[in-house]
């Protein structure tokens, strides 16, 4: 009897040896350094394209985990590849690394200071949109998986992002240069996890929305032509600046009369318009540069028929020319339904299902989209204000800010989506 009692032990403690800390305990050890890597980051941003010490930072990390890594992927993005013990299914993890072109208000002890050149200006540099909070969050991610191969059923890509933010003009980059280059093969991925911090939303919840989630991003220039004259005569020549006007304000018809709003919302933005170097002159010409927003297939379709046929007629109709062209940014976010319906027990498990919501369609827009067009994906909203906060400023502008303890919430979610994927 004795000796069952002492092999009953001896396989105990064997099992308590094999099993080893559970995920909640290596959660625990782990939020500390991603509060570090976090700050560190934050202090030392870089913008798109130039994420060099940022993904050196990445990849050391990486290979002291003993992840295979590729740097150098889309110019500066890193690749981990960890393999679990069993065999399965791929799952890509993805967070965005890149800056903006923003110089910081917040006064914090890890305030960034930095400065560089973009278009041609000295700009100061900050992590203003929670870029750096994504590329810590997924490094706690790698490490958490990293201690548990033994609960992988596949394989976990992890993708560090470069120049989501857009490339520099005249350059290639961010995730429709990473699919470019192959980064959803060799393993081929299956499904593919990513997050964004919000500002705006209290530490502890977890938003998401099935289907379309963020819009797809067209940049447009109309270029219209008229004849220059003196300012005292414009009888004698055509004023592409009259034209310009006219022009804004008609394609805004598309959406308040054209478009089906109740389907999904659409927007037509003027960002910029240029024309004329003095004040008595009616120039030749005018350029305006701007952004169409949507979130149905159909209704962009629409969008770009009509100002495609709008723009020339409404020149025309003031004697000047007119043209425009369209070019997409980013495709819609759209989050696969039934990996969706799949995924979000887990983040109620994680997070509590009364902090999982359900949240309205985004006219904002994310390169994850280029990913969603090759695999199925998930793209969910992490909290980052302070409960109680009354005040919460936007993203991209210098007074953006987040509070750190609500970056496990994001570790533990992007580890057990993955887990649990694999697993399935």
């Amino acid at each position: 009897m004795k000796n069952y009692v002492l092999l009953g032990i001896l396989f105990l403690g064997h099992l308590a040896v094999a099993q080893g800390p559970n995920l909640e305990e290596h959660y625990n050890a782990v939020e500390a350094k991603v509060i570090e890597w976090r700050r560190d980051i934050h202090q030392n941003p870089e913008l798109s394209n130039r994420e060099f010490k940022t993904a050196e930072k990445i990849a050391a990390h990486l290979k002291s985990l003993g992840i295979e890594i590729q740097t150098g992927v889309a110019k500066t993005g890193v690749v981990g590849i960890l393999k679990g013990n069993s065999p399965g299914k791929v799952v890509a993890l993805r967070a965005d690394i890149d800056a903006l072109p923003v110089t910081e208000r917040n006064d914090l002890d890890y305030k960034s200071n930095v400065t560089s050149q973009f278009l041609g200006e000295e700009v100061g540099v900050m992590h203003a949109c929670g870029h750096d909070t994504h590329t810590a969050i997924l490094m706690g991610a790698a490490e958490v998986l990293s201690k548990n191969k033994d609960k992988i059923k596949g394989t976990v890509k992890f993708i560090f992002q470069p120049a989501e933010e857009g490339p520099p003009p005249g350059e290639e980059g961010g995730a429709l240069l990473m699919v470019k280059e192959g980064v959803l093969e060799n393993p081929k991925v299956d499904a593919i996890f990513g997050l964004h911090i919000n500002s705006a939303t209290p530490i502890g919840t977890i938003k998401y929305k099935s289907g379309g989630s963020m819009a797809a991003a067209q940049r447009f220039v109309i270029k219209v032509v008229g004849k220059q004259t003196h300012g005292s005569q414009p009888w004698t020549g055509v004023d592409p600046i009259l034209i310009s006007a006219k022009i804004i304000d008609g394609i805004q018809t598309i959406i308040s009369r054209e478009s089906e709003l109740t389907n999904e919302a659409a927007v037509i933005s003027v960002g910029k318009i240029t024309s004329g170097v003095r004040f008595n002159i009616i120039p030749e010409s005018a350029e305006m540069i701007g952004t169409i927003r949507t979130l149905d297939y159909d209704m962009q379709a629409l969008i770009s028929k009509r100002m495609k046929e709008m723009v020339p007629a409404i020149a025309k109709a003031y004697g000047g020319d007119a043209t425009v062209e369209i070019k997409s940014s980013t495709e819609i976010t759209y989050n696969d339904p039934a990996l969706t319906a799949q995924m979000v027990p887990t983040l109620e498990r994680v997070a509590g299902s009364e902090n999982v919501v359900i949240h309205k369609a985004i006219t904002g827009a994310e390169d994850f989209s280029y990913f969603q067009e090759k695999v199925p994906g998930f793209y969910f909203f992490l909290g980052g204000m302070t409960p109680g906060n009354t005040e919460a400023f936007p993203h991209h502008t210098p007074d953006f800010k987040i509070d750190d303890s609500g970056l496990l919430l994001g570790v533990k979610a992007m580890t057990e989506v993955s887990l649990d994927y694999l697993n399935q």
